[in-house]
């Protein structure tokens, strides 16, 4: 494992690291974790406080007496200001407002009087973790880190909840590692001065969804804005996805605003009546200053490709691992072309648009508005008239879903109008994965379901916070293939400031059969011209995942070769080589394989054996929303 973590290599906006207390034992834990090019922030005492790696720009400390502040990560906060915020600490729960202030993507330290504070971002796309080493209780941003310093493998029932699809919240949030506990993104970690006592302080609420989308449209603008400007602020060169969708065209207009000069990428698809192509070229001519590639769809990678060389250290399972190619290919032309980091549209549609499921409380507040909106949700989405009728009338609480989806996971997948108005996709086990696995996934469903409470009582805020939280568990993984690779990524749309606005718009005004995306047009209003605010579809690129399974047949029943899954008895592994022989097989077109070849790619806590302007799927967060590729 520790050969593994040097070879896996890092790059510039890979900042990883671990955090300790100011103890002389914590630093004789701290030693183990110096790796050929580490670095070494420290306590006043000269003892290691954070151990890992990441580049100058990536970093702002103050310290002042017996207080420390980093901010590690995508953050304007400077030097100055971050040494007055720490001469006033006086208690770490005061990082609480420091953290809710600030614009951009980062992680959050704190020392103060011996303790330590550790928190990521609400969004779940930086997390923290923290594990017992040698009777010192240890922080890192990485799971893995720890696992490799405790000498431990994955948990095979860990591994047999990935195997579920999808894996529900709060399933998916733990760590491949019982040692190793996972910190929930809207909580910190504060580890007490003996260096062994631990707690969870909780510091991020999201937003009630109240405020009127005309009087929300200006914060939204504005939190963009900082978003990009954060990325941008200290010019260059910076690159963008441009497939023409709203998400990529407003965050393309956005960087063009900026002091950075901007390279817009689009990759068109392969599908004939693909469209991305056009509305790009409409949005490139409103951009006189920005240069615009165009790559070959027919160059560019299909789904499933390059699975057998994935070499990158992944510290859980990722869907991504499907796409890893496609996130990578076109990275190293845009930085031959200078670009220093590559902004995508990636999170617009978790955030500018939400869930159906807010209708099932608005049918009880605002019955006759509901009736007439789901009347369009039902023509849009194919929803039948009684399948509308029994999801609106299931009022089960979180906890009884799980407990109840533990017991149908070898049923059919379930309809698209109970996903939607429901408390999200109920999870399935499909034919190859064995009764012992099984066995622990249900095991752990019911485990979860006796004690688990929603993210939010509300089933639509819920089913959006878990779909965001979702989709950055991939878009996490991504950013540290792309620095690897050499060109960082960044998702202006995921920051936490940029969620909360978004999420304080009124569902009925967020989410409507009747307009796309309205409350990014709303935003953007002024910023990207109306000729490109009137674009109401986006393309899937399903043709470039039959393609794939097709094509890569031989690299899947490869993966299916002495599967490690197969020989921890999770999975029937006849079966899958089976089924890469036959990719049309009923069912793979939706992508029911995509969760086994997750955990069998990067379930050992590494690697196994991009970008461009269209951007890979996250999970499908519904049938509706689907597995795209276009922001």
């Amino acid at each position: 494992m520790t050969e593994l973590h040097e070879s896996a290599g890092t790059g510039p906006g890979d900042a990883h690291f671990a955090v300790f207390t100011d103890r002389a034992d914590a630093a004789a834990v701290a030693r183990s974790f110096a790796r050929p090019g580490s670095r070494t922030l420290a306590h006043a005492s000269g003892r290691p406080w954070l151990v890992g790696h990441w580049n100058d720009d990536e970093v702002v400390t103050a310290n002042t007496g017996d207080a420390a502040i980093a901010v590690v990560g995508c953050c304007p906060i400077d030097a100055g200001e971050l040494q007055r915020r720490t001469a006033r600490l006086r208690d770490l729960a005061e990082l609480d407002a420091l953290a809710r202030s600030l614009p951009g993507s980062f992680h959050l330290v704190g020392a103060l009087d011996g303790q330590i504070r550790v928190q990521g971002t609400a969004s779940g796309l930086r997390l923290v973790f923290h594990a017992e080493i040698d009777g010192e209780r240890v922080a890192a941003t990485r799971a893995d880190t720890l696992a490799a310093a405790l000498g431990l493998d994955p948990d095979v029932e860990e591994l047999a909840v990935r195997l579920l699809w999808p894996a529900p919240y709060p399933l998916f949030e733990t760590s491949l590692w019982r040692a190793v506990t996972a910190v929930p993104p809207q909580d910190a970690v504060v580890v007490a001065a003996d260096g062994r006592t631990v707690r969870h302080t909780r510091w991020w609420t999201p937003p009630e969804p109240v405020r009127p989308l005309a009087a929300a449209a200006p914060a939204i603008r504005t939190a963009l804005e900082e978003a990009v400007d954060a990325r941008t602020r200290q010019g260059g060169v910076v690159s963008c996805d441009l497939s023409g969708g709203l998400d990529s065209t407003s965050v393309c207009f956005l960087a063009d605003r900026s002091a950075a000069r901007v390279v817009a990428s689009t990759w068109p698809g392969r599908d004939p009546a693909d469209t991305d192509l056009y509305w790009a070229e409409q949005a490139m001519g409103h951009l006189p200053d920005v240069e615009h590639v165009v790559w070959d769809a027919d160059a560019s990678p299909l789904v499933y490709e390059d699975l057998l060389g994935i070499d990158d250290l992944l510290d859980e399972p990722t869907i991504g691992v499907m796409d890893r190619s496609r996130v990578l290919h076109h990275l190293p032309g845009l930085a031959a072309r200078g670009s220093r980091l590559h902004l995508t549209g990636i999170g617009g549609d978790h955030v500018a648009w939400c869930s159906e499921a807010y209708y099932h409380r608005l049918l009880r507040t605002r019955p006759l508005f509901t009736l007439r909106q789901l009347r369009g949700f039902r023509a849009l989405w194919q929803w039948p008239l009684g399948g509308t009728v029994r999801a609106l009338a299931d009022t089960r609480p979180y906890g009884k879903w799980l407990a109840d989806a533990a017991g149908h996971l070898r049923g059919p997948l379930p309809p698209s109008v109970a996903t939607g108005l429901g408390w999200g996709m109920a999870p399935r086990l499909f034919d190859w994965v064995t009764p012992e696995a099984e066995r622990m996934a249900r095991r752990a469903l019911l485990e979860a379901a006796a004690t688990a409470a929603p993210l939010h009582p509300d089933r639509g805020l819920h089913t959006d916070l878990e779909q965001i939280r979702a989709c950055t568990r991939v878009i996490r993984q991504w950013d540290r293939m792309a620095a690897r690779a050499g060109l960082p990524m960044a998702s202006p749309f995921l920051d936490d400031r940029v969620i909360e606005a978004c999420l304080a718009v009124r569902p009925s005004e967020r989410v409507t059969p009747w307009r796309y995306k309205p409350v990014l047009s709303a935003a953007m209003r002024g910023i990207v011209p109306e000729p490109c605010l009137r674009r109401a579809n986006k393309a899937t690129a399903s043709m470039d995942a039959s393609n794939g399974l097709r094509e890569h047949r031989a690299d899947l029943l490869a993966l299916w070769e002495g599967s490690r899954l197969e020989e921890l008895g999770l999975v029937d592994g006849a079966e899958l080589r089976r089924l890469a022989r036959r990719p049309a097989s009923p069912g793979l077109a939706d992508a029911i394989l995509y969760s086994t070849i997750a955990a069998e790619v990067g379930g050992g806590g590494g690697g196994g054996g991009g970008g461009g302007g269209r951007e890979p799927p996250p999970p499908p967060p519904t049938p509706e929303r689907g597995t795209n590729t276009h922001q």
